[in-house]
C-alpha cells in the first residue's frame, strides 16, 4: 500500500515538472526574440536620463538636460531648430490627417468587394494583392509630380496635407483587403433584415455593420496612425521647410546633419516619440480584443 502512495506521488511530481519545463520552454522561445528589442528599449531609456553618452544600461549621472527640447529650441552650430510642440503637432497632422483620408475610403471599397458583384472585382483584388509586390520608392518621381500640379508641393501646411493624403493613397489597398475580410464574416441575413426594416443600403452599411466590425476599423487605424506618425521617406522628400518637418524627420536632422551627435538628446527625443504610440495602443487594445460578432436577426 505504501509502495503504491509512493509511485503515486512520485508521478505527480513527475507530471508537474514536465508541465513546468513545458512553460519553461514556450516562454523562453517567447522571449529570446524580443531581448534584442527590449534591450534597446532598455538603453533608449537609461541614454535618455544619462549625463554623457553609454554603451551599456548604466547611466552616467542622472539629468533632464536631454529633455530640453520639451521648452527650448535646439541649435547645432548655425543652425536652430523650433520647440518640439510644432512639430509634434506636424507629425498629428500627419497622422490623423492620414487615418481620416484612408479608413473612410477603405471602408466603402471593403464593403463594395465584399457585398457587391461588379465586372472585375476578382481582377481588382488580384490587383489590391499585386501592388504590394512594388516598393513605394518607385512612385517618388511621379508623387512629386502629382503634388506640384495639384499645388501641393512647396505650400507649407498644405504639403503636409498632401503627404497625408499619399501616405493614405498608399494604404488603402491592404486596408480594402482587411477590412473586407470582416464584412465577409457579417452573415447576409443581418442585412437584408435591416433593409426589410426600411434601411437603404448606405444605412445599412452605415447604421449596422460599420458598428460590427468595430475592431477591425480599429486595427486598421492603428496600423495606420503608426503608419502616419512614423513616415519619414515621403516626408523628407517633399518637405522642404524646416518649421513643418515632422519628428521623423527632425531625429534624422539630429543625427545626419551634423558630425557631433548628442545621444542624450536622440534618445530623448526618439522615447517622446514612442509615447503616442503607446498611449494610442493603451486606449484602443480593449477595442481589438472585441472580436466576436454579437447581432440577431429579426424574426
Amino acid at each position: 500500500m505504501a509502495s503504491k502512495k509512493s509511485g503515486y506521488r512520485a508521478a505527480i511530481r513527475k507530471a508537474k515538472l514536465m508541465n513546468l519545463l513545458k512553460y519553461v520552454i514556450v516562454y523562453s522561445v517567447l522571449l529570446i526574440p524580443l531581448i534584442p528589442i527590449l534591450s534597446m528599449i532598455a538603453w533608449l531609456i537609461v541614454q535618455s536620463f544619462s549625463e554623457g553618452p553609454t554603451s551599456g544600461l548604466i547611466p552616467r549621472g542622472f539629468t533632464f538636460e536631454n529633455f530640453r527640447f520639451l521648452w527650448h529650441p535646439i541649435r547645432f552650430g548655425l543652425s536652430e531648430y523650433p520647440n518640439i510642440w510644432p512639430i509634434v503637432g506636424n507629425s498629428l497632422i500627419l497622422a490623423v490627417g492620414t487615418v481620416a483620408f484612408e479608413i473612410p475610403v477603405a471602408a466603402l471599397a471593403g464593403y463594395a468587394l465584399s457585398r457587391m458583384k461588379f465586372p472585375g472585382r476578382v481582377a481588382t483584388m488580384k490587383l489590391i494583392v499585386a501592388l504590394h509586390a512594388f516598393p513605394g520608392v518607385i512612385l517618388l518621381i511621379a508623387l512629386f509630380y502629382i503634388l506640384n500640379r495639384l499645388g501641393l508641393y512647396g505650400k507649407g501646411i498644405l504639403t503636409l496635407i498632401g503627404v497625408a493624403l499619399v501616405k493614405a493613397g498608399l494604404g488603402v489597398p491592404m486596408d480594402t483587403w482587411i477590412l473586407k475580410g470582416f464584412f465577409d464574416g457579417i452573415p447576409w441575413e443581418l442585412e437584408w433584415a435591416a433593409m426589410v426594416d426600411g434601411c437603404s443600403r448606405f444605412q445599412t452599411w452605415r447604421k449596422i455593420l460599420l458598428p460590427i466590425i468595430t475592431p477591425g476599423i480599429s486595427a486598421v487605424a492603428i496600423f495606420s496612425f503608426m503608419g502616419g506618425w512614423g513616415e519619414f521617406l515621403l516626408a523628407y522628400t517633399y518637405i522642404k521647410r524646416r518649421e513643418f518637418y515632422p519628428i521623423s524627420v527632425f531625429l534624422y536632422s539630429v543625427i545626419g546633419e551634423f558630425v557631433f551627435v548628442d545621444w542624450g538628446l536622440l534618445a530623448a527625443v526618439a522615447l517622446f516619440y514612442m509615447i503616442p504610440i503607446l498611449v494610442f495602443y493603451a486606449l484602443t487594445q480593449k477595442t481589438l480584443l472585441k472580436l466576436q460578432l454579437v447581432g440577431a436577426v429579426k424574426g
